[in-house]
């Protein structure tokens, strides 16, 4: 039986990983709500990025100190603060490696959660995984936000998706404590047993029962919070695409993954399939890794 054994509330730190440019405002907003809701403390990370910012460029090679470039940042955080009404404490990092710098930030601010935003491609006109997110989801230890929708208000239909292993049933722990009182959608996609051969079992139901007990086994494994509601949620298909329709045609806010650690996006609960989910969900999607240890 896996249970919450610490960090048996709601996150106290969040670290906001942001280039101050309009693409992190989606994820501005949405860490600005949150330390709302939990009143919690908000860090906003700036890693200053030559090949992004030209005048940044220009300030570091005309001899600008950390302290001027800092300046310049707090202002320009503090004027994309003031409608919400959030205070943040500013942290500047010089350096050519952001993952790096958000990890080791993140580690020093001890921060329970860490939220990133995503890049437009402008070909394809969607929100899409920049290389630094790819790899905060691979080497990141603490839960990672990745935000795409506008923050209308606190998150209320979320999905943890899984596949009944102990990954997901850490994501779904961090799902209830996270969010207390919101109803959890217990989300599973199967594929029929051997369904490629001649003589596999023409009888769809029969796999569909043998899911819904694996299900219910999962679900009494896990000692979940006092008052939780987990509502069960079960598909046939692929998963990459049954979910994705199902968050389009549920208005889903949030889909929580599990993580194996640091094995990478390959080994994310979900298989090879994660890597496409978190491409291509058009929700936000909240990856939660495995503890090296379980108490």
């Amino acid at each position: 039986m896996i249970a919450i054994t610490k960090q048996d509330s709601t996150p106290h730190h969040l670290l906001l990983a942001t280039d101050l440019s309009a693409r992190c405002d989606r994820a501005l907003d949405r860490a600005a709500q949150l330390t709302h809701e939990w009143q919690a403390e908000l860090v906003a990370l700036h890693v200053l990025d030559p090949a992004a910012s030209p005048d940044q460029v220009l300030a570091w090679a005309g001899g600008a100190s950390n302290e001027q470039l800092l300046h310049v940042a707090r202002q320009q955080l503090a004027h994309d603060l003031a409608a919400a009404n959030v205070p943040a404490t500013l942290h500047l990092v010089r350096s050519m490696d952001a993952t790096t710098a958000i990890q080791e930030a993140a580690a020093r601010t001890q921060s329970d959660l860490v939220v990133s935003g995503v890049s437009r491609n402008e070909t394809l006109g969607r929100f899409v995984l920049g290389s630094t997110v790819k790899n905060l989801a691979r080497r990141l230890s603490q839960p990672l936000l990745v935000v795409r929708q506008r923050a209308r208000g606190p998150y209320r239909r979320i999905v943890v998706a899984t596949d009944f292993s102990e990954p997901s049933c850490h994501a779904l722990l961090a799902a209830a404590r996270f969010f207390p009182g919101q109803e959890l959608i217990l989300y599973h996609a199967h594929a029929l047993a051997m369904s490629g051969l001649a003589n596999a079992s023409p009888h769809p139901g029969l796999c569909a029962s043998i899911e819904q007990t694996e299900c219910a086994a999962f679900l009494a494994s896990t000692t979940l919070p006092k008052g939780t509601t987990v509502r069960a949620v079960i598909e046939y298909g692929a998963i990459e695409s049954t979910l994705t329709r199902y968050v389009r045609g549920h208005n889903i806010d949030l889909v929580v993954i599990g993580s194996q650690g640091c094995s990478g996006l390959r080994k994310l609960l979900l298989g090879s399939t994660a890597a496409k989910l978190l491409d291509w969900l058009p929700c936000d999607s909240l990856l939660v890794r495995k503890p090296t240890a379980t108490a």
